[in-house]
């Protein structure tokens, strides 16, 4: 794989309960509205589940994710392709966590960065509706 190692870990506070945080990264309706410009395989399935293997789109460079752990709390993304790591994501009432450690030509950090802060909206957003 080109590219350098890169590790990222950021928490943020959230106004958003711990199920419509967990709703927001399990259930792949939900995922694909908040996680642009990265699109999707169509026909996933409700909702993600472990040892599921789905790819996704940053324009052209192409991720292949594997589902490792998908428990209330608690999820957890093996990449390779376009990144070659893991990307954990972990919450609670009010929190968000993400820990992302792979070798990319893709800044990480940045698009790490900017995925927390669409998250952090959109949660606003539904709250507020």
């Amino acid at each position: 794989m080109l590219g350098t190692f890169q590790k990222s870990n950021l928490r943020i506070e959230v106004e958003a309960k711990e199920t419509t945080i967990r709703d927001s990264l399990l259930l792949p309706s939900q995922l694909q509205q908040w996680l642009w410009p990265q699109t999707f395989d169509s026909g996933l399935p409700e909702q993600l589940h472990s040892e599921l293997t789905f790819t996704s789109w940053i324009g052209p460079v192409e991720i292949q994710h594997q589902v490792d752990v998908a428990e209330p709390n608690c999820l957890r993304l093996l990449l390779s392709q376009g990144i070659d790591g893991f990307h954990e994501w972990y919450w609670g009432e009010g929190w968000v966590q993400s820990r992302l450690e792979g070798v990319s030509l893709l800044p990480l950090n940045l698009g790490q960065t900017v995925s927390l802060l669409q998250l952090k909206q959109f949660l606003k957003a539904k709250s507020s509706s």
